[in-house]
């Protein structure tokens, strides 16, 4: 096939797997696909290889090959869709369900259509089936062998009765699964228009050199690089059940065009979750190579063709049923890119260290289950500082509007920022890490799986080590791998620093006359609408001082004086509550304050509120403007 063709075909193949993504992420329910994009896409052949995939999360694509095999030696048919978790028969751990699905041309099977998504729960001990200290596999949710979703007659199976009866959330988990199986209609309905614009007997024939021309690049970048043994080790800090740490040990032989990674001496699986199945080590180290190798060259099958992972059978990188396995596909995962990098790293220009960790956060409690991973600091290359608050590695997430996460779930996010200064230091810095701070609104089940709490990531060639992060609740320090419950008004705070960002909570004191957090100030322009009035709003709150930065007013009743905040442009809203922020705006108090806490005040129909100002990492007002209105025309059916 010509370079043109080739080219053209590619693109369009990659143009089949990406529109999967997106119509995947506009149809789903959950915030964790819809604004976290947790999940992702790709095209197989017929004989099971990749070929084409989204811009997603590492971890889910490099280990979709063992599901795909997995599938096809069930015997899959079109139009059927098949759908698996199990870890040690092509999953990665629970939560994320895949579906496979074959795609036909001319009446013969071309292709399969896959996509993998975390669902925010799937049954288990705790709400959103992460939870730390799991013993074993069946104590983390549903376990699906492959088996049949949508059957030879193209509706759906028990099977989806039995998911649905298996979750805390049944009609979120129906919602995700729906949007999920209409990607695959549309991966079969796109391949047969780049068929119809091509020929199918091109777009097979497209499959296979692109594969080849993968291999090809790979190979070429691989025999540029020195020949030798490297080695390095990393310490995985406890997993969950034992605070001992966990060795993983490799070492990467480059022989000519070819790479083998062997992790002999990696410590036995652990009594924890921590544990990796083979598919997520092997997608960990796939991550490395692309990395190290040209970002132009597909990431498919062929691009992988010459690297072998081997690890000892029942070790921490390659356990066994009933291993659990929840945190191995987040924070052992990892730590494996961090060995595998420190071992390349000796011979070739890569990142120092980044966080080394995904920050799992699990929430649940009546009617909402809650994930989400969060971002921190990556390391500098030799060439750039590192950058920011950034998901790194194995992840690749989105993180979850403010906005969106308290409208759905019982929380408050009081606190989300970029920790300055806290990147390892040297002549590129490492980036810097995050804070993020939650109020429980509700009593609700947590838990907690992250890493580099003992220790942060090491700094590369002389440059300074980045720091460990920190999880506390209401203040107090819990460890790496926490489960425990949180009471209404508890706060959790997350601290994320350097290459390795951290987390910490804290309880605040809120308003005095409600527990709920003290008055919203937001500093704007003067305005022709005069200042706020000299005393106390409704619901027992006055109104912050002027310029105040932590948004907590004084005492109730306190004289602030006739210059206490300076008005703006006043927008009429009706005084309705908000699921997470019980709000009242005083009918007669001028722009500027916005009230989250009490009720509405006697007779306050329509008060005023300012535009948005710094709500130091709350939700800008105009959200909140527009969502009090929506929800007020709702409850009183105005037009």
């Amino acid at each position: 096939m010509d370079p043109v063709t080739l080219r053209v075909m590619a693109n369009a193949l990659r143009a089949v797997a990406e529109e999967m993504e997106a119509a995947m992420v506009r149809a789903a329910h959950s915030p964790n696909i819809t604004e976290r994009r947790d999940c992702s896409t790709a095209l197989f052949d017929a004989t099971g290889r990749m070929v084409v995939q989204s811009a997603s999360i590492p971890v889910h694509l490099g280990a979709m090959p063992e599901a795909v095999a997995a599938v096809i030696a069930r015997g899959a048919a079109f139009p059927e869709v098949w759908v698996v978790n199990d870890p040690y028969r092509g999953g990665t751990h629970l939560p994320d369900l895949t579906l496979v699905s074959p795609l036909v041309l001319g009446g013969a099977v071309a292709a399969y259509a896959v996509t993998r998504a975390h669902h925010a729960d799937v049954g288990g001990m705790t709400p959103g089936s992460m939870p730390a200290g799991s013993r074993e596999l069946v104590q983390e949710g549903l376990v699906l062998p492959p088996v049949r979703l949508v059957g030879g007659d193209g509706s759906p199976t028990d099977v989806l009765e039995v998911i649905l009866a298996n979750s805390r959330t049944p009609a979120e988990r129906e919602g995700d699964l729906r949007a999920q199986l209409a990607a695959h209609r549309l991966a079969q309905a796109r391949l047969e228009d780049v068929a119809h614009r091509h020929s199918a007997a091109t777009v097979t024939g497209a499959m296979a050199e692109l594969l080849a021309y993968a291999e090809r690049r790979t190979r070429a970048e691989i025999a540029a690089m020195p020949d030798g043994t490297y080695t390095a080790e990393e310490l995985l800090e406890g997993d969950g059940v034992t605070d001992a740490p966990l060795a993983i040990r490799v070492a990467v032989a480059i022989e000519g065009d070819r790479m083998r990674v062997d992790f002999a001496g990696t410590d036995p699986a652990g009594p924890g979750n921590c544990n990796c199945p083979i598919a997520v080590t092997r997608s960990a180290v796939y991550f490395v190579v692309r990395c190290a190798t040209d970002p132009d060259i597909p990431a498919s099958a062929g691009a992988f063709a010459p690297v072998e992972v081997t690890a000892p059978e029942g070790s921490l990188v390659n356990a066994a049923a009933p291993s659990a396995v929840a945190g191995g596909n987040v924070e052992t995962s990892s730590r494996i890119v961090d060995a595998v990098f420190a071992a390349l790293g000796a011979v070739l220009p890569l990142p120092a260290q980044g966080q080394g960790t995904m920050n799992n956060l699990t929430l649940g409690g009546p009617g909402f289950t809650y994930y989400e991973t969060l971002g921190g600091g990556q390391g500098a290359s030799p060439d750039a500082d590192g950058p920011s608050a950034v998901h790194v590695a194995m992840s690749n997430t989105r993180n979850t509007p403010v906005e969106v996460l308290e409208a759905a779930c019982p929380l408050r996010v009081e606190a989300y920022r970029v920790r300055r200064g806290t990147g390892g230091a040297g002549a590129h810095r490492g980036g810097d890490g995050v804070e993020r701070r939650l109020r429980a609104l509700a009593d609700m089940e947590a838990s907690v799986i992250a890493e580099r709490r003992a220790s942060g990531p090491r700094g590369a060639a002389g440059g300074g080590d980045g720091a460990p992060g920190r999880t506390t609740v209401n203040g107090v320090p819990v460890p790496a791998k926490w489960r425990g419950r949180l009471a209404r008004g508890d706060v959790r705070r997350s601290r994320r620093r350097a290459a390795a960002a951290g987390a910490r909570r804290r309880r605040d004191d809120g308003c005095p006359a409600c527990t709920r957090r003290a008055p919203i100030a937001v500093p704007v322009r003067r305005g022709p609408l005069g200042r706020v009035p000299r005393r106390a709003l409704p619901g027992g709150c006055a109104p912050p001082r002027r310029g105040a930065r932590d948004l907590r007013g004084p005492e109730p009743g306190a004289d602030l004086g006739p210059d206490a905040v300076p008005a703006g442009v006043a927008v009429a809203v009706p005084a309705v509550a908000l699921p997470a922020h019980p709000v009242a705006v005083h009918p007669g108090a001028a722009p500027a304050v916005l009230l989250p806490c009490g009720g509405p005040a006697p007779d306050a129909g329509v008060g005023q509120v300012a535009g948005a100002g710094d709500l130091h990492g709350l939700p800008a007002v105009a959200a909140r403007v527009h969502a009090l209105a929506a929800e007020a025309h709702a409850v009183r059916g105005r037009p």
